[in-house]
């Protein structure tokens, strides 16, 4: 059943959990995927109907005009048969049987599309939450230099009157404030794309209120000690839903080649049928003609392929041509998966290695901005060395602010990969 995305209860607050939940339920992809299950249920039950006898019924009637018959006879006449008939298929090679189990499987592979997709989308609002993450605290980093620049700008022009500082540096500290709180627009705009980019994903509305709630994430979360790559890689062949389904599609590509070698094998079914019919043109009554012609028939057909224009050996050739080519899928999606796997694994570590050297880096910064802020208010340094240094300090905060977003998505995204909960509260 379909979601009533209207009838949704909306989180206030929206946090990793949440979103996700909300987007399982409402995303149009993955009801799509849904849509194709129950499809695929149908051909199931399609399927293993073929093995039961069907049944038909057939009423005709006839109007028949004859203007030049000779001798004073009847002109026109009406005439009506009545049937029911029914056919059994006894043996078709094991065609019908392959078919069935065929179309079981087909069932699993879309059962694996539907949880793909859920997949997917968990991958998606992952990224797109931590960036929102990222956006907000960039956006608190620019507001506090916006602050730190404009207090310097007016400490600035006060130092100017005093005869501290000449025009062009208070025009450098001014310039620098401008720049700042450009660089804050640009932080806002950044997160309020984010935003949308999250909405589109949970099929949010434009008069929906998107109001996230912020984790307080640690470096327990950033520096999680991470096990070994092969273990991550092994783990994920056996848990995730697009590698299931390749090899299914591997036993569904066989299982075709089994139908297709069917069509050497001879076709053999049981027929049966009842029927009576009736005439204008007959002295006797519609009740007795009805009785006096009822006929009964059961009988059995059987059909051998003898040259059937290389239809059979073509469709076993393709089909074993489909083998083939869904061997090298499966060894495709394992070798997708291992590139996924190491590139998240080795931007994880890397990522962990970065936020730690950026870490030093800004606590080291943070040091000597502060003894260049405190010798540039006595005069000691000038604006250059004093915005060089700031520069240098909010440069080295947005490392780590990266770093640390890095190393958190990759490590939940290796989580992912091996169908192991979120860690992010």
């Amino acid at each position: 059943m379909l979601t009533n995305l209207s009838a949704q209860e909306k989180p206030v607050q929206w946090d990793l959990t949440n979103c996700i939940d909300y987007a399982l339920k409402n995303n149009i992809q993955v009801q799509k995927s849904k849509i194709t299950l129950e499809q695929s249920e149908v051909a199931t039950k399609l399927a293993k109907a073929q093995l039961f006898p069907n049944l038909s019924a057939s009423v005709n009637q006839n109007f028949s005009n004859s203007p030049l018959l000779v001798g004073g006879g009847t002109a026109n006449s009406y005439t009506g048969t009545y049937g029911i008939s029914s056919s059994l298929l006894l043996f078709d090679g094991g065609k019908t049987l392959t078919n069935i189990r065929q179309q079981k499987l087909l069932e699993q592979i879309d059962q694996y599309n539907v949880q793909n997709s859920q997949k997917s989308i968990q991958f998606s609002i992952l990224q797109a939450y931590l960036q929102i993450l990222y956006a907000a605290e960039s956006v608190n980093i620019d507001s506090t230099t916006v602050q730190v620049s404009k207090f310097q700008f007016e400490r600035g022009e006060g130092m100017l009157k005093a005869g501290s500082i000449s025009k062009v540096d208070l025009a450098k500290l001014e310039s620098q404030f401008s720049s700042d709180k450009y660089q804050l627009v640009v932080a806002k705009n950044t997160l309020e794309t984010r935003k949308l980019t999250l909405k589109q994903l949970l099929e949010l509305t434009v008069t929906d209120e998107l109001n996230i709630s912020i984790p307080t994430l640690n470096e327990v979360n950033i520096l999680k000690p991470l096990p070994a790559l092969q273990h991550i890689y092994e783990t994920s062949l056996n848990v995730m839903p697009q590698l299931k389904s390749s090899k299914l599609n591997l036993e569904v590509a066989g299982l075709e080649t089994e139908k297709a070698k069917a069509g050497y094998l001879p076709k053999l079914s049981l027929n049966a049928s009842v029927g009576t019919s009736h005439s204008s043109l007959s002295s006797y009554n519609l009740g007795q003609q009805l009785q006096d012609r009822f006929n009964e028939g059961i009988g059995l057909t059987v059909s051998i392929p003898i040259f059937t224009n290389r239809s059979t050996k073509s469709a076993v050739e393709t089909s074993r041509l489909a083998e083939k080519t869904s061997r090298l899928n499966l060894q495709d999606a394992q070798k997708t998966l291992l590139t996924e796997v190491e590139s998240s694994y080795q931007d994880a570590l890397s990522a962990q290695s970065q936020y730690i050297s950026a870490e030093e880096k800004v606590k080291a910064l943070q040091i000597s901005y502060s003894l260049i802020e405190q010798q540039f208010n006595l005069g000691m340094k000038n604006t250059l060395e004093l915005l060089t240094e700031k520069n240098n300090l909010l440069s080295a905060q947005q490392s780590l602010l990266q770093a640390k977003y890095l190393s958190i998505m990759n490590v939940q995204m290796l989580n992912l990969y091996q169908d192991l909960p979120l860690e992010i509260k």
